[in-house]
């Protein structure tokens, strides 16, 4: 069993910037693929970046290329989002999730590629 819990959203300018935390229990956390996720009002669950287990392979959605950036720090268990250039259209729930698959070498972009998610952070952006 793993659980996350993200922290770091809130309230913030457009053009501004955020660093979502997404701490995970387990001592096999270094051994999962990580992503992000966000849902805003109305919509369905939308994928923002993966991260494989070593950290070495990152995945993004079109959307946030070249503002977001996911890492991960093993030891800590902990992955991160640090989100730069934010826009209003980037107000959403987001939520981290972990894919209990071992050592995968895929890096899901859809929800039913994970196994286990945070209850989500909000992050809003103002214009």
């Amino acid at each position: 069993q793993v659980q996350l819990v993200e922290s770091g959203g809130g309230l913030v300018q457009a053009g501004g910037s955020l660093r979502l935390s997404c701490a995970a229990s387990g001592r096999t956390f270094s051994s999962y693929t990580m992503g992000w996720f966000r849902q805003a009002p109305g919509k369905e669950r939308e994928f923002v970046a993966a991260i494989s287990w070593r950290g070495g392979r990152t995945a993004y959605a079109d959307s946030v290329k070249g503002r977001f950036t996911i890492s991960r720090d093993n030891a800590k268990n902990t992955v991160y989002l640090q989100m730069n250039s934010l826009k209003p259209e980037d107000t959403a729930v987001y939520c981290c999730a972990a894919d209990d698959s071992w050592r995968s070498t895929v890096l899901h972009t859809t929800p039913p590629g994970y196994d286990y998610w945070g209850q989500g952070t909000q992050v809003t952006v103002s214009s």
